[in-house]
């Protein structure tokens, strides 16, 4: 992406992305690229709606997900998960369905939407390349940020949060992915971003060695705090009670007023964190996927004082993991009756540099304090040698059950919009931008 320093100095001033859309294959296609509207990116995140969606996506589990992995060799891989009755309860299955080269340069980050219609993917090539995923259709793709793109995440229906080595975190509006807000205050690459649960602040860290608070419904930074050393990743806990930062081999756990909580030392280099709510005892799950080849699977007390302890290893793969995600979906029945028999469960995914995509059952777990379990995958795919990078999971919906959904979440937000105080907020959030523009 080389352009005349003129170009590039203009295209700073403004707000909205570069958009381009995907070269036609043929004059019979059906896709309609989208183009961004006319809005200079004034419009008001008012609130990324976190909460009351999750709440209602959670109502319905899916029967299907779908595993999307992307790579240094520019590869992006999708997998469609199921279940089927067996004797024994049910099993899991794997099945390829799709792989072709998303980027010009490897993928670093991937991001599916709540329900699974949006995939965002993000590569060393500074762009963001937006796809339906339902459809299995490419949308377009991003160029606003002017380094690689480091972080991606949906935290709602509506909303993509990205991160890039050039410092800024940048909210879009989905479908016709408009920049909302620009986060500007990091001193070099942003490393890892994670958003509360409720959708209201988001925290950051990067190469500055900083921590960072962001309110996502005014658009400004908040607070922001020195660290000491570079954090690698940041992410709440399933409640947002808490939050982790690790650096290297080292877990730090802070408490909402950023107090620090323990320090865990891990056995080896950690490559991704995650949190869950354990479905058979409502206790909070740290899953920890490191160097040393598995996943550790910390618990934590009710008590904050206690620090957390580990009661499972996902074991297998014969190389570092890369990328741990979970996700709670419906089972079948067993094909022997039972009284007590298993509604649902919740999966837990991970990639690793040996090329293996490997599915884990939470429902094999229990609380054993003094010898963890040893987990083995239920299902697995085999890339032949990828050295993958990155994962997603999302709920596998049908075109038809996408858009429905779509509808249905649309009218339930625009009769809140109605009974909420927009105008003052409105108004009060075009004179930010005002002040920014002017900056």
């Amino acid at each position: 992406m080389t352009e005349g320093s003129g170009k590039q100095k203009a295209d700073r001033k403004v707000k909205k992305a570069r958009y381009e859309s995907p070269p036609k294959k043929d004059k019979s296609s059906k896709l309609k690229p989208v183009t961004p509207s006319g809005s200079k990116g004034k419009e008001k995140a008012k609130e990324v709606d976190g909460a009351s969606s999750q709440s209602s996506q959670q109502s319905i589990l899916p029967t299907s997900f779908k595993i999307v992995a992307g790579s240094y060799e520019k590869l992006l891989y999708g997998l469609e998960g199921t279940a089927s009755s067996s004797e024994s309860g049910y099993e899991f299955h794997l099945k390829p369905i799709f792989i072709f080269p998303a980027h010009v340069s490897h993928i670093k980050a991937v991001a599916a939407s709540p329900g699974g219609k949006w995939l965002a993917t993000g590569s060393a090539d500074e762009i963001i390349k937006v796809w339906d995923l339902a459809r299995r259709k490419e949308i377009g793709g991003l160029m606003h940020h002017e380094g690689s793109i480091t972080y991606l995440e949906f935290p709602s229906r509506s909303h993509l949060l990205s991160a890039s080595e050039d410092g800024t975190l940048s909210l879009f509006h989905a479908r016709d992915w408009v920049v909302l807000r620009t986060f500007k205050g990091h001193k070099g690459r942003v490393n890892s971003v994670a958003v509360h649960p409720s959708g209201k602040i988001a925290l950051s860290v990067g190469q500055d060695r900083t921590l960072r608070m962001w309110d996502l419904m005014r658009g400004k930074g908040s607070a922001s705090i020195k660290l000491g050393k570079e954090g690698e990743i940041v992410r709440w806990s399933s409640g947002g009670a808490f939050f982790v930062v690790q650096y290297r081999s080292s877990l730090e756990i802070f408490s909402t007023d950023m107090v620090l909580r323990h320090t865990l030392s891990h056995a080896s280099r950690i490559h991704s964190v995650r949190f869950c709510r354990w479905a058979d005892s409502e206790a909070e799950l740290m899953f920890v996927a490191a160097e040393d080849k598995k996943v550790s699977v910390y618990r934590f007390l009710e008590d904050p004082e206690k620090p957390p302890f580990i009661i499972a290893e996902m074991v297998g793969h014969s190389n570092r993991v890369k990328a741990v995600e979970m996700l709670e979906v419906a089972v079948p029945e067993p094909e022997t009756k039972t009284k007590n028999a298993r509604k649902s469960t919740t999966i837990v995914c991970t990639i690793s540099s040996d090329g293996n995509i490997f599915v884990y059952d939470l429902a094999a777990l229990h609380d054993d304090t003094t010898n963890p379990l040893q987990l083995r995958p239920v299902a697995e795919h085999d890339t032949k040698g990828t050295r993958l990078t990155c994962l997603t999971v999302s709920e596998n919906r049908s075109k038809e059950e996408t858009d429905d959904k779509d509808a249905r979440i649309g009218k339930r937000k625009r009769v809140e919009d109605l009974e909420d105080s927009g105008e003052e907020v409105q108004g009060k959030g075009a004179e930010e931008d005002e002040e920014d523009e002017g900056e």
